[in-house]
């Protein structure tokens, strides 16, 4: 325990000594980190984003006014058995005129000939939800049989599909690049640990032949440049931790004006916050062990 005692202090000792590297090691870590945590939020946003627009497809089926309520309830339940089908929604004719006035109440014209018309042109809707929007080519394939063509009058299909491509297109990208900014932050922290390891043991060579001669083990010379690296991956998780929390409460009231519902961002973050920055603190532990041991093996002889 007083070995232990003694590394930590050597550890603050040489950070103290060498305080503006340290702090530069500090903040690449924290950028490497904002990288690794923007990837993460950005995963989230696509995810939110292709749930919204899936959830804004469907397909409309417009009857004939002809069309009687059997022969409606018919093609319903036929559609109903699709298992890809979730929902299905009835529109009647007085539905459907309602949200035809209500849609181009600011068009006189149009308002003007359903007047003169003195009667109902439109017939009925059915508007169908299916689990993936692939399945929509399926449903309107099915409705094309010859016993419903003189039922239906148009099938429309909001194809979002193109929408959910270039979501995930431009996500990629953005990922591929936020991936190379965060291997550049780690290549560059890797550097400035190995290089400020080095230093500190160029600087302190003769304090580390005084150690060895009065009987310090390998390991306790090598002891400080570990509790450094434990301590630069420490602070840097913790202070990525707390500027992302922060950040995510300034972004969250934005995104839910866009998505609605709830903070998406907040919510995840601390639902997964132990898991994020465990994973996150021994990714960088790891990163700056490695380097400071390979700066000792190959300039520290002990």
């Amino acid at each position: 325990m007083l070995a232990l005692i003694r590394i930590f202090k050597f550890a603050l000792q040489d950070i103290g000594r060498n305080l503006g590297l340290s702090f530069m090691t500090i903040l690449i870590l924290v950028l490497m980190l904002m990288s690794v945590n923007t990837l993460i939020i950005i995963n989230i946003l696509t995810s939110q984003a292709i749930t919204s627009v899936k959830g804004q497809i469907d397909v409309s089926v417009f009857f004939q006014p002809e069309a009687t309520d059997k022969n409606i309830e018919e093609i319903k339940s036929y559609l109903n058995a699709f298992p890809e089908v979730t929902e299905i929604t009835y529109l009647n004719k007085d539905q459907v005129l309602e949200n035809f006035k209500n849609l181009h109440k600011n068009n006189p014209d149009i308002m003007a000939s359903l007047e003169e018309l003195g009667e109902n042109p439109l017939g009925a809707t059915l508007i169908v939800k299916t689990r993936e929007p692939e399945d929509y080519t399926k449903i309107v394939a099915a409705l094309s049989l010859p016993e419903y063509e003189n039922l239906i009058e148009a099938k429309t299909f909001a194809d979002s599909e193109v929408a959910i491509q270039k979501i995930e297109k431009i996500t990629k990208q953005v990922e591929k690049f936020t991936a190379g900014v965060s291997a550049l932050f780690a290549l560059i922290a890797f550097l400035i640990i190995f290089n400020t390891i080095r230093v500190a043991i160029y600087t302190q060579r003769i304090e580390i032949s005084i150690k060895k001669l009065v009987g310090a083990s390998n390991w306790f010379v090598r002891g400080p440049y570990l509790a450094e690296s434990l301590v630069f991956a420490l602070v840097a998780v913790l202070f990525t931790a707390v500027f992302v929390g922060f950040a995510l409460k300034l972004i969250d009231p934005y995104l839910m004006i866009v998505f609605g519902g709830e903070p998406v961002l907040t919510n995840y973050y601390l639902s997964h916050i132990i898991l994020l920055t465990s994973v996150q603190f021994f990714g960088v532990l790891l990163l700056t062990m490695f380097s400071s041991m390979l700066a000792m093996r190959k300039h520290l002889r002990v």
